[in-house]
């Protein structure tokens, strides 16, 4: 194996297909990235064996080849060079790294043990804006579980019907949906896992305008200019969600979202996670009290809002209250009550597409 790039051009690469490697694998050969140089073409990859991304870009090549190269120091040799042209020289399971001045010797490792990128060809296609892909994802991602025993709450729930994807995480505790119309006959069901959907959003630049997704029974593909990224899917029944948003509301209350994010910053001060991060909401018709307390204080916020007829006392873990509506980009928020015990959903004001559900904590008597 015998190329030669510009530095500047190889480290982007690195950088990305190094997302899919992790430092925790039982496998050494995991660790490495596998290099390929064939038919002037250099490919990259990084694979932990549930996620995979490969990237593909011309090179000068004399020799064709391949090798597995320990992906820290490979990565780490590259940032340090100069910014000029490197040369790779392979002879025997030895890589020589020369750049202007500097050179390098490593030792590699055969690529027979390297799993190859998996074949994902044959699935449903589904194409959307990547702006709303990257933001459907972080307003969701977040509110999965992290509970092994229940693995497929563990992942997105990409659930596609006819015109729509919907994404869905839950935890038991709380839910996040996000529901976008895009032009689409298929229908199918898909779990992606949290740290894929996390590394589709770093992969995903702002120079891209539209996104395809290809989905199988196993896996999630995208393909980009230069990069193909592949995971694995979770197998498993996804919770029913759809009776989860009720409608039978007693108490709507609308507020400013950013006072009602630094309110609970505020309250979550003094709340403690031995007593489930426990803040407390007292509701009037116009103004919304928050409160919390420990054993060394309290804390008392009021607010004012908009809301319907009625009082109501009711209790929420502050850090799940928390992230949703810090999930919601709208200037106003809407919470929907129905009483102290059940789920309140919260939506930006004017947007019907994005919910956030989160069950209160009950307080002694109720």
């Amino acid at each position: 194996m015998k190329f030669q790039i510009h530095k500047e051009d190889l480290l982007g690469p690195i950088t990305t297909v190094q997302k899919a490697i992790s430092g925790r694998t039982p496998l050494p050969i995991l660790e490495g990235i596998y290099i390929q140089v064939k038919d002037n073409f250099l490919t990259l990859m990084g694979t932990d064996g549930e996620i995979s991304i490969k990237s593909k870009l011309p090179v000068q090549v004399e020799e064709e080849g391949d090798l597995v190269v320990n992906s820290r120091l490979f990565g780490e040799i590259i940032r340090k060079l100069p910014s000029s042209m490197i040369y790779f020289n392979l002879e025997e399971k030895n890589l020589n790294i020369r750049c202007q001045q500097s050179e390098f010797n490593i030792l590699g490792q055969s690529s027979q043990e390297f799993p190859p990128m998996p074949e994902v060809d044959k699935g449903v296609k589904i194409s959307l804006p990547r702006e709303s892909l990257v933001n459907s994802l972080r307003a969701t991602s977040f509110a999965v579980s992290l509970d092994d025993l229940r693995m497929a709450l563990t992942g997105v729930l990409f659930d596609i019907e006819e015109g729509a994807i919907t994404f869905v995480a839950l935890d038991g505790y709380r839910m996040a949906l996000n529901k976008l119309e895009i032009p689409n006959q298929e229908k199918i069901q898909a779990i992606v896992p949290a740290r894929a959907c996390t590394e589709i959003v770093r992969l995903l630049d702002e120079s891209l305008d539209t996104i395809t997704l290809e989905l199988t029974e196993n896996y999630i593909k995208i393909d980009l200019d230069k990069t193909t990224f592949v995971s694995k899917l979770i197998n498993g029944d996804f919770f029913q969600y759809k009776g989860l948003v009720r409608q039978d509301h007693k108490l709507n209350v609308e507020l400013n979202r950013k006072d009602f994010v630094q309110g609970l910053e505020r309250a979550n001060l003094l709340a403690k996670e031995e007593r489930a991060n426990l803040v407390k909401l007292h509701i009037e018709k116009d103004q919304l009290n928050i409160e919390s307390n420990s054993d060394i204080g309290d804390v008392h916020e009021v607010l004012p809002c908009k809301g319907e007829d009625g009082n109501l006392d009711i209790a929420f873990n502050s850090k799940y209250l928390m992230e949703g509506v810090k999930a919601i980009t709208e200037e106003e928020i809407v919470c929907h009550f129905i009483d102290s015990v059940n789920p309140c959903i919260l939506k930006g004001k004017g947007n019907e597409d994005y919910i956030y559900l989160v069950l209160p904590v009950r307080l002694a008597g109720q």
